[in-house]
Formats: structure tokens, C-alpha cells, sequence
């Protein structure tokens, strides 16, 4: 009878990591509506560059590149970009505050109050925006209005696994009080 239960509860959980891995976050239509501004979550590759071409489609008046380290500059960043000096000069902030995915949420948050913006562009990884959705809806509690703008990937098993396991622990924080 355990056994069988413990199997039971194995088929369920890679099911569900099954679904996961098929309903990865998307990018936003490049058409869609414009937000206030946008943030980009530092830590993947192509992320800070999707964010410099929304500024430039006039999708976001304005972005915040959280979690940077402090040594970087806007000028180092803008080396990387060819064409975008101009838009690191007049639109861009960086937030090196943060140091994993809730305080880039709070970072955001004192970010987007101080600008008085109501909606923001939310850039990250498709394997990584279900998380980051999940914390900036916990901590942003409904005062802004999150357009989730997923990069494309091809995370690797592993990252998926790593990143379901985030999550469903984060769900299971959530349900019980700790």
C-alpha cells in the first residue's frame, strides 16, 4: 500500500513537472500594449537585450535593470549593446539592490513607486517567469499592472528541475503557514 502511494504521488509530480516544462512563460506580442516602464531580471543571456529593443519599439518609457552588480556601469552594459548609448543615457536605471527574485520584486516595487508608474514589462527567462511572477504578485500585491515579456530559451533538464522544485516548494511555503 505505500509503495503504491509513494508511486502514485511519483507520477503525480512528474506529470506536473511535465506541464511545467510545456507551459513555459512567452514573450509579449511586440505590438501589444505600452507599460509605464520595465524590468529586466539580471542572469540569463539575451534578457538585457529584449529589454533594450522594448525600449526602442517605445513598449516601456522606462527600464530598471535589477540585480546588477555594483561594479557595472551603464556604460559598460551599453559597450555590449551596439546602438543603445543614447537609450542607457535617458531611460535606463540600474538596481543593484537585489540579490535573487523577491528582492528584485521589492526593488522594483520601491522603483516604480518612486516614478509613479501603475504597469511595468516584466523580462526574464521563460523558465523563470513563472517564479518571478509569482513574487512580484506577492509583493507588488496588486498596485501594478505586470505584462510578463518571457525570453526565449533551451534550459537544460536540469534548470527546468531546479526551477520546478523552487516553485513548488514556494506553493507549498504559501499553503502552510511557516
Amino acid at each position: 500500500m505505500i509503495a503504491r502511494t509513494a508511486s502514485l504521488l511519483l507520477l503525480v509530480y512528474a506529470l506536473a513537472f511535465v506541464l511545467f516544462a510545456f507551459t513555459l512563460g512567452r514573450p509579449a506580442p511586440a505590438t501589444g500594449d505600452p507599460t509605464d516602464a520595465a524590468v529586466v531580471l539580471t542572469g540569463g543571456s539575451g534578457r538585457i537585450e529584449h529589454a533594450i529593443d522594448v525600449l526602442r519599439r517605445k513598449q516601456a518609457k522606462r527600464l530598471l535593470i535589477s540585480g546588477v552588480d555594483p561594479a557595472v556601469t551603464k556604460g559598460d552594459l551599453a559597450r555590449r549593446i551596439p546602438g543603445s548609448t543614447a537609450l542607457f543615457k535617458c531611460c535606463v536605471d540600474l538596481g543593484s539592490e537585489s540579490v535573487d527574485t523577491r528582492s528584485n520584486a521589492e526593488e522594483t516595487g520601491r522603483w516604480l513607486a518612486r516614478h509613479s508608474f501603475h504597469s511595468v514589462r516584466l523580462i526574464t527567462s521563460d523558465w523563470h517567469m513563472r517564479r518571478a511572477r509569482y513574487e512580484f504578485r506577492k509583493v507588488l500585491d496588486g498596485r501594478y499592472v505586470v505584462v510578463p515579456d518571457a525570453v526565449r530559451t533551451e534550459p537544460s533538464f536540469f534548470t527546468l528541475f531546479g526551477e520546478y522544485n523552487k516553485y513548488v516548494l514556494r506553493r507549498i511555503a504559501g499553503w502552510v503557514d511557516l
